[in-house]
């Protein structure tokens, strides 16, 4: 049985769901045009939007989401940022979060992936990411995991006022791909070098010597409930991670 989601077209407007294919555009953006998701084919990606330019909470974020560019890229993630600002505001404000904003210890911060401009509110649009109970002439701060096959896995809304936490994002790619990759689910809280867990008997994945404890690794509390121990290093295999400071 396949345990990858399979995808689903939609065919109707306002936000896409999950397992649907993430809705396609070309933008023009910091980094030059885009066609999306096309471009971004064979990796995952982060889509996530902000209310504003020249904002301070969106200037935290831009900032962190800058500093982990390359733990994300450890996990063949791409990240494109979007606002219903223009392209010359965009410039602007990057350049102000280099030469001028100190946040947490991070200073000189660049910000290179693209980050979309969405005057028209289009690509806003497309995506759900408009809440007129919040702002009729802002986006939310939506996030959208879209995987290297095109299909939104994951979404994650926060209003205006709050800041995403980026370990949570962090964590909720690690988790995908270590589900995909191994055929099992997460418990809550998981984190990387925390028991998985295995899927019930009937449905993806196997559970084969599971409850006559043959398979020395999988602990049972109950048929349907069973654990199995991965180490952190068997996932960044399964994954083809390389974590940061230990070279390729």
């Amino acid at each position: 049985m396949n345990c990858l989601p399979q995808p689903v077209s939609s065919g109707t407007t306002g936000m896409p769901r999950i397992g649907d294919r993430a809705p396609a555009f070309t933008a023009t953006t910091t980094q030059g045009e885009i066609n999306f998701p096309a471009d971004y084919v064979g990796s995952w990606v982060i889509l996530f939007s902000h209310p504003a330019d020249f904002t301070p909470v969106c200037t935290t974020e831009f900032m962190t989401f800058a500093s982990l560019q390359e733990e994300f890229a450890q996990l063949n993630t791409k990240l494109v940022g979007l606002s219903v600002d223009g392209l010359y505001s965009h410039i602007a404000w990057l350049r102000t979060i280099k030469e001028k904003i100190t946040f947490r210890g991070l200073s000189d911060v660049e910000v290179t992936f693209p980050l979309i401009d969405d005057v028209s509110m289009q690509v806003a649009s497309k995506y759900g990411m408009i809440m007129p109970g919040e702002a009729t002439t802002q986006a939310v701060r939506a996030v959208f995991v879209i995987d290297p096959h095109g299909i939104v896995r994951t979404i994650i809304y926060y209003p205006l006022s709050l800041g995403r936490n980026f370990d949570e994002l962090l964590r909720v790619i690690i988790a995908l791909q270590t589900a995909d990759a191994l055929s099992v689910a997460t418990p809550a809280d998981w984190r990387p070098g925390d028991p998985v867990i295995v899927p019930p008997a009937g449905s993806c994945g196997t559970a084969k010597d599971r409850m006559d404890g043959q398979d020395q690794d999988v602990e049972c509390i109950d048929w349907f409930f069973c654990t199995r121990k991965v180490s952190e290093e068997e996932i960044n295999r399964a994954i083809g991670r390389t974590p940061k400071g230990t070279g390729s």
